[in-house]
């Protein structure tokens, strides 16, 4: 677009430049003319009467001059007015040659602007009329006074015609690599604008796929939240309401105690599910720091609270994440060690969040008993949401997660996902 615009600059001083030849040319191609005859007199033999003709003739070519640089202002394309000027002028030129051949300076002028003054038909027959001039001015002066000067002027007409045609041919072929130009600029312009306004549709149609993920999220969260809520605390509270019914319904003491323990101990477990759930929607650790610290106070509490050794290591250059994916991460990690320490009977465990060019990649790895990922677990009301919550939470941020497992062997989960940075 910058070049296009200097080419236009460019474009727009050459034009100004002929203007200002097209106005004041013709006065100093006059003036070099009337100089030369004027100093060339006895040696081209002029008569007195052609010394006064000459002088009305170059007072004539003034007049015609100022009458056109008033006229042509407004008639700036070919007109009929420009066509009688422009034979008007060639005539006067063609006498002051005769006279002298040096007032051809004056007649030379008919070569530029033809195509400015003369219709398109008239053009080819003005440029001739200009050559005739010129070559009679070349070749001695006109008329030629032998058989030998009409030889001269004939091959020196021939070759200003031949040079004319060569020129008028390069001109139109400039004037076609000019229309190409404009065509191809204007080409650009409208490739340009098409392209600002699929890139504004872009943005426009990302936005809205930004708003539907959005969206899309806060549903796959309600149900995940609603399928946890059933498989827990709904599952727990069931539980609860059945143990005070045996209580109330029972005279034994015994027996509605140990059912009233039952229902304090589910009433323990689903409060404890409870603040799980709220921990896993807010993660509360990423307010205060960052993935890896986050991910290491959250492996070391785990840890304490289990018993079970386990720790964190961190690879490659740790780069602050969107909230999203940072958030994601902390849950699936959250979400994997709860099932190590609901079903896998480990004495160890290790998370590894590594960093590799524009991707995280987060393990977690347990030497508990293992299972048949082939098998789908069945589902329990003491049961979280499991695999296939980590697995919808990593690919609704365009990731991916997969369970390497054996009976006997431990568990590794690994979690893929964009590093997409944070705002």
């Amino acid at each position: 677009m910058t070049q296009a615009v200097e080419s236009a600059r460019g474009t727009f001083t050459v034009e100004q430049r002929w203007e200002l030849f097209h106005r004041w040319g013709p006065y100093a191609l006059l003036g070099i003319g009337t100089v030369l005859a004027a100093g060339t007199v006895s040696a081209v033999g002029m008569t007195r009467g052609e010394v006064y003709a000459s002088g009305a003739l170059v007072v004539a070519a003034l007049v015609l001059q100022l009458w056109w640089g008033r006229a042509a202002r407004a008639r700036p394309g070919p007109s009929p007015a420009g066509t009688l000027y422009y034979a008007l002028r060639w005539a006067v030129g063609f006498a002051l040659t005769w006279m002298n051949p040096l007032f051809a300076f004056h007649a030379v002028i008919g070569y530029f602007g033809a195509e400015r003054l003369l219709p398109r038909r008239l053009v080819t027959a003005g440029l001739l009329a200009t050559a005739v001039t010129v070559a009679g001015s070349q070749s001695g002066g006109l008329p030629p006074r032998d058989r030998i000067g009409w030889m001269v002027f004939g091959a020196v007409l021939s070759v200003n015609v031949a040079l004319l045609f060569l020129f008028a041919h390069l001109a139109t072929l400039e004037e076609d690599r000019a229309r190409a130009q404009a065509a191809t600029i204007a080409e650009l312009e409208r490739t340009n604008t098409a392209l600002q306004q699929a890139l504004d549709e872009n943005a426009a149609l990302h936005a809205q796929l930004l708003v539907q993920a959005r969206e899309a999220g806060v549903a796959d969260e309600r149900r995940r939240l609603a399928a946890e809520i059933h498989d827990t605390i709904a599952q727990g509270l069931t539980g609860i309401i059945a143990q005070l019914q045996v209580v109330v319904n029972t005279a034994d003491p015994r027996v509605a105690r140990e059912h009233a323990v039952r229902a304090t101990d589910l009433a323990r477990e689903s409060l404890g599910e409870a603040r799980r759930s709220v921990h896993n929607l807010v993660p509360v650790a990423l307010d205060r720091d960052g993935l890896p610290e986050a991910l290491r106070k959250t492996v070391a509490d785990w840890g304490e609270r289990t018993g079970v050794r386990a720790g964190l290591t961190v690879t490659g250059t740790a780069e602050p994440l969107h909230e999203e994916v940072a958030a994601t991460l902390l849950r699936i990690v959250q979400e994997a060690l709860s099932n190590t320490a609901r079903h896998a009977k480990a004495t160890r465990a290790g998370v590894t969040l590594s960093y590799i060019g524009d991707e995280v990649t987060l393990d977690i790895r347990d030497d508990g008993c293992g299972f048949d990922p082939r098998v789908r677990p069945v589902r329990t009301g003491a049961g979280g949401f499991g695999l296939d919550g980590m697995r919808a939470r990593a690919e609704r941020i365009a990731g991916s997660l997969t369970v390497e497992s054996e009976p006997g062997q431990g568990t590794a989960v690994s979690a893929r996902v964009p590093l997409v940075r944070h705002d």
